[in-house]
């Protein structure tokens, strides 16, 4: 059995925060409703870098996050629509939206209206900055969360900043967070039978991944230092060029220090008093790093990740995408997985990462195409195939 096999979501979000987090829960087995605009659909559909998968409404952005989902078209501005929706709301365990505040209200459907119907729905409410103070109403995205978390002012060095993270960061962790919450309404409500509701921000949720820093900052009174790819905690700990390309090197034990200059013929450095304790190699990295590479770049990447890591010296060569993603390990963890899908061809799609050793979490079955479960969903619900001509003639699906 599924962790949340029998569990119903209707999934109102668009583009990636929402999206990211409903991708999750359907990976666990929950039998996820996409609810898309007829027509349009969602806009991640159209995002993407293959134009000819953009024509058909199954851009690259929208495949990545949208696997073992059903996608029902419903105009929500419309009577018929809102009546349906409460229809699946009555069988539904979890309503999850990404509108701006207040919008839901405007169909009729918030969530004072649906547990009227349905006491035990959890309806979770993801948004830029929450449902309530005074930036609630402002627009969001990705990359204005970055630049108002600080997120942006953290990255970079003093010739690149602020810098902003090279991922839609924000939209993903607030997925996550919205995905863990979820799961934690559910368990509550197996408790108490209570389902609640619940209010996601992306703002909120990416400022705790900055913790160390911000700690420093409220605790130690240390303002953030740019450090590019060195790590402030630590050094030498950060990149380093070799002879052909740049490596990862965390020496941030004494002896891993130690160790690495014994190494590297560096032996001398270890007496001296800029690098020879913590707290003075990381007031010199800008003196020490010449040292290291200057031997780094005798040798290619591979024997240095070879080497070091044989003596417990944490390395790793800095890969490109795709290197990355075809790693022997990679593979090993089936952390893509290669699903079908019709008239596009195989896809790989990342898998649920965490392993569960009482169950399987899979891609079970490609992004759907635009209102592809419509017939069998509102079928299911006791509508004719008549009934279902009308409500598409009138363009509430």
């Amino acid at each position: 059995m599924k962790i949340l096999e029998g569990v119903r979501i209707l999934d109102l979000t668009m583009v990636l925060s929402g999206p990211f987090a409903t991708l999750h829960l359907a990976l666990l087995g929950a039998e996820v409703i996409k609810i898309e605009p007829p027509g349009a659909g969602d806009l991640a559909r159209k995002l993407g870098s293959d134009p000819s998968l953009n024509d058909e409404m199954m851009g690259t952005s929208f495949l990545a996050q949208n696997a073992n989902k059903k996608s029902l078209t419903l105009n929500l501005k419309k009577k018929e629509a809102q009546q349906i929706f409460k229809k699946l709301t009555r069988e539904a365990d979890v309503v999850v939206e990404n509108f701006r505040p207040g919008v839901m209200d405007r169909f009729g459907l918030s969530y004072a209206t649906l547990r009227q119907i349905n006491p035990k729905i959890i309806y979770c409410a993801i948004s830029g900055f929450g449902q309530t103070g005074p930036d609630a109403l402002k627009p969001a995205y990705d990359q204005i969360i970055q630049g108002l978390s600080g997120l942006m002012a953290i990255n970079g060095d003093d010739r690149l900043n602020p810098l902003r993270c090279g991922f839609p960061v924000c939209d993903t962790v607030g997925g996550l967070n919205a995905a863990f919450a979820i799961m934690a309404a559910l368990f509550h409500r197996e408790r108490t039978g209570e389902g609640q509701f619940l209010d996601i921000a992306l703002l909120d949720s990416v400022m705790p991944l900055m913790g160390w820093v911000v700690a420093n900052l409220l605790i130690g009174k240390q303002q953030p230092v740019l450090l590019a790819n060195d790590n402030f905690t630590a050094a030498p700990s950060g990149a380093f060029a070799t002879k052909d390309g740049h490596v990862n090197i965390a020496a941030n034990k004494q002896e891993q220090w130690e160790a690495l200059a014994d190494i590297l013929g560096l032996a001398e450095l270890k007496s001296d008093p800029r690098f020879r304790l913590r707290d003075a190699r990381k007031k010199n990295r800008a003196a020490l790093t010449p040292f290291i590479e200057s031997k780094l770049k005798e040798k290619e990447t591979e024997h240095w990740v070879e080497v070091l890591n044989r003596h417990d010296i944490p390395t790793g060569a800095i890969l490109g995408l795709e290197e990355a993603l075809s790693q022997d390990q990679i593979a090993h963890r089936e952390t893509l997985q290669t699903i079908h899908a019709a008239g596009i061809g195989d896809l790989k799609l990342f898998n649920l990462t965490a392993k569960f050793d009482r169950m399987q979490a899979r891609v079970e079955s490609p992004p759907p195409r635009l209102s592809e479960n419509t017939d069998q969903i509102l079928t299911g619900l006791g509508y004719s195939e008549g009934q279902i001509a009308a409500l598409r003639s009138s363009g509430v699906i």
